[in-house]
């Protein structure tokens, strides 16, 4: 079956970085845009960064953009989100999700088909 598990999450200090990792099992992510999700307490969830098959297009949601990188590595079948100078508004529960075997990378939630169950990232000092 589909399965989508996130890690990499934790405390870090503002100005700091993590690496989140999304292993995928059950298909292969060549077929599929791939997506980086996150839920802040109190908030609603919103997209974060989105990478297409090939790897040769990406999206960045403003607040992130310049911080973020996504990337991915299909022969590993996992999909990398590398975050640098964290703020403490990043802190939120990330969510991996594959979306739609196409070429572009939608930003609505309702487009990705699964998720994986997230992974805390707290931003504090």
């Amino acid at each position: 079956q589909v399965q989508l598990v996130e890690s990499g999450g934790g405390l870090v200090q503002p100005g700091g970085s993590l690496t989140l990792s999304c292993a995928a099992s059950g298909f292969t992510i060549s077929g599929y845009t791939m997506g980086w999700f996150r839920r802040a307490p109190g908030k609603e969830r919103e997209f974060v960064s989105g990478i297409i098959q090939s790897g040769g297009s990406t999206r960045y949601a403003d607040s992130v953009k310049g911080r973020f990188t996504i990337s991915r590595d299909n022969a590993k079948n996992t999909v990398y989100l590398q975050m640098n100078s964290l703020k403490p508004e990043d802190t939120a529960v990330y969510f991996c999700a594959r979306g739609p075997g196409s070429y572009y990378v939608p930003a609505a939630s309702s487009t990705y088909n699964y998720w994986g169950q997230g992974t805390q990232v707290t931003v504090s000092s």
